[in-house]
Formats: C-alpha cells, structure tokens, sequence
C-alpha cells in the first residue's frame, strides 16, 4: 500500500467528520470530494450501503459511513459530502462513495504524531483503524479504508442489484 509521504516522513490524510468524531484517510486512497447529490436506492443492500451514483458514467456505491460504524442516521447538512476512495480487497481496486458530515483538511502527520490503535477488549473490531493520530489535544482516528469492508460485503455492494439498476 503506497503512502502520500514526503521529504520528512509525514503522511498526508485527508479529515472528515461523523458526529463529533474526526476521522482521516490516507490522501493515497482518496480520489475526490463530491459535494452530496441525489443516491439511487438499491434493494436488498445492507443499510450501510445507501445507493449508487453516477460519477462521469461510472455507477459508484456509495456508504454510510455513519451507519457502517454504528453512528446515528442524521439529515443530510450543506456540508454533507461522499469521498471517492479506491479500497483494495483480494487485489481488486473499487471505487466507492464514503458519505461523510464534513471534510475538514487535509493534514500532514508524522509517524512520532500516531500511536497504534488502541487495544478495547475483543468485542470491538478495530482492526480498520491504522492509527490515532494526535494534533493539539484532538485525537485523529486513522482509518485503513481497506480493512473496513469485508470482501462479503464489498461482492453485495457490486453484485448484481447494482448491475440492474444501473441498467434503469
């Protein structure tokens, strides 16, 4: 997995809220920030998975990010916002739509800012965060867009009901 780094060894992360949280993606990932727009509904998804857009012809799911991570569902706000990422499963690269309440920056972190995840018991799954990164007095939960979805998951949001609705 190739990191955006430069001379000094800092990584740069793109942050993006869910409720009062900050969360972070390696600028690497990120394709671009979409300003929300209308999402078709797909059937049979898992709710996380909030509907497909059309990006430059493409059919791009996009997720709830709130929802994934067992946040409360909220209204969507002017600054509610869908980062396209690439996530890598099993060697294969999608294209998804991560829904977001707002993109705050993108941040230089170097490695002495980012602790390891922590350590909550074996109940949560924190397998998906890379790290905490600290900036001031605010942790900056660093997440490894790859691990957050399971190859499972990743085959039900590009089976075939998107197909079909794309084809609507």
């Amino acid at each position: 997995m190739e990191q955006a780094t430069d001379q000094t060894g800092a990584t740069q992360y793109l942050t993006f809220t869910l409720d009062d949280e900050v969360f972070a993606l390696d600028i690497g990932k990120v394709r671009e920030v979409l300003d929300y727009t209308t999402v078709t509904k797909v059937p049979q998804t898992p709710d996380f998975m909030r509907g497909v857009i059309n990006l430059r012809g493409n059919v791009v799911p996009v997720v709830d990010m709130r929802l994934k991570f067992a946040i409360n569902a909220t209204e969507n706000t002017v600054n509610t916002c869908i980062i396209i990422v690439e996530v890598a499963v099993d060697g294969e690269v999608t294209i998804l739509g991560a829904m977001a309440d707002s993109v705050q920056e993108v941040l230089d972190l170097e490695p002495d800012q980012i602790e390891p995840p922590p350590r909550i018991g074996t109940k949560m799954r924190t397998d998906f965060i890379s790290g905490m990164g600290k900036r001031d007095e605010q942790f900056i939960m660093i997440l490894d867009i790859d691990r957050i979805f399971s190859g499972e998951e990743l085959a039900a949001v590009q089976g075939e009901n998107i197909a079909a609705a794309a084809n609507e």
